[in-house]
């Protein structure tokens, strides 16, 4: 076996390549490309909102019942990317583990531990050899009532991170691109700027005019720190709004 195959080495989740890879763990970040979704996450200085495609996978199925936003407590929630099953599972331990904690503490779960305890669950997953990663990414928003508006994101190997802005999914290179250049020209952005920003990334990358029933948006700020997923009227007026200012 030559030392640059991979041959062998992506067969355990457990075993290092020669090179330092974890071949199984960079299969799971593909993974999170199988649907083909682009997710997006953007904060201000006092609101942080996400925004996901919406797409129906088959005609009998009830549109209402698909969605990729969900609420993890009362002021925090996430969109995820990836395999379904996965996210829901992914999304069950983060609602176990904050309800656990506020029954130990009595006050709510602030979106930075949610994440970093889902963060230290998936890790595990990538040394444990009868366990395999979760082919998701999580991008999560939430209020905090002492650093205010939070953006994380967590992915397959563990890893998680705060930001201002962040993507996930097949456009996450060009969204990563397009959002670097709008928040250096403009990183305090109200609420209505943080909501069209997210849209106008999406449909840049994608380059796609959106209707309101194409795309999904939750958001949380300092007026409503209640984390919620918008209707499809407030979707529309926020899509007029960007209509006229372009």
């Amino acid at each position: 076996m030559s030392r640059g195959s991979s041959a062998g080495f992506d067969r355990s989740i457990t075993i290092f390549s020669p090179e330092g890879r974890l071949y199984q763990v960079e299969y799971a970040f593909k993974a999170i490309n199988q649907r083909g979704l682009t997710s997006i996450g953007v904060r201000g200085k006092d609101s942080a909102c996400v925004i996901t495609q919406r797409k129906i996978p088959d005609k009998l199925v009830d549109e209402e019942t698909v969605s990729h936003i969900y609420r993890v407590t009362k002021h925090s929630g996430c969109v995820m990317t990836g395999m379904i099953a996965d996210s829901d599972m992914q999304v069950s331990r983060a609602r176990y583990e904050s309800a656990d904690y506020k029954y130990h503490y009595g006050y709510e779960m602030p979106p930075d531990m949610i994440c970093k305890r889902l963060a230290d669950i998936g890790q595990s997953y990538t040394q444990i050899a009868h366990m395999r990663p979760l082919g998701c990414c999580l991008i999560m928003i939430g209020w905090d009532e002492e650093k205010g508006a939070q953006l994380y994101r967590v992915d397959p190997a563990g890893f998680f991170c705060g930001f201002r802005a962040c993507s996930a999914g097949t456009k996450q290179t060009e969204s990563n691109n397009y959002l670097e250049k709008k928040i250096k020209k403009n990183s305090m952005m109200n609420e209505e700027e943080v909501i069209q920003t997210a849209i106008a990334a999406l449909s840049s990358v994608l380059a796609v005019d959106f209707k309101p029933t194409e795309i999904e948006i939750a958001v949380v700020s300092e007026r409503n720190p209640v984390f919620r997923k918008l209707t499809e009227t407030e979707i529309d007026e926020q899509l007029t709004k960007l209509a006229e200012r372009d």
